[in-house]
């Protein structure tokens, strides 16, 4: 049973889901929005809020932090220079899940993942 257990396992084992989930983030970094399905934008928006935060700190210790689960220096350099400064007087909520519906093939819950303007 899994009990006190914290996030949902999506279907693949753990080094596959920590590398989908940085990849996300990255995404949502670089673009703004990301389309994917609920649960896993459930799953991505705590790690997209931490590393907003991290940036908002910007010392090279949070830059390293960010750069160890993301691993994209573009992302990083993004996140710092580009994302941090628009929710400087932000003190959370960094990103939106809006819901779409279901995805034609398999019925999937789709949501766009986006930053708040």
């Amino acid at each position: 049973m899994r009990h006190a257990k914290q996030g949902k396992k999506l279907g693949v084992d753990a080094p596959h889901r920590k590398a989908m989930l940085g990849n996300m983030v990255c995404s949502l970094v670089e673009h703004g929005r990301i389309r994917t399905t609920v649960t896993k934008a459930k799953e991505a928006r705590p790690l997209a809020e931490k590393m907003i935060t991290l940036a908002k700190r910007g010392d090279l210790h949070a830059r390293r932090q960010a750069l160890a689960r993301l691993r994209s220096n573009d992302a990083v350099h993004a996140l710092f220079t580009e994302v941090a400064p628009k929710f400087a007087g932000r003190p959370g909520g960094y990103t939106r899940i809006i819901r779409l519906g279901p995805r034609p093939g398999d019925a999937a819950e789709m949501a766009y993942l986006e930053l708040v303007e």
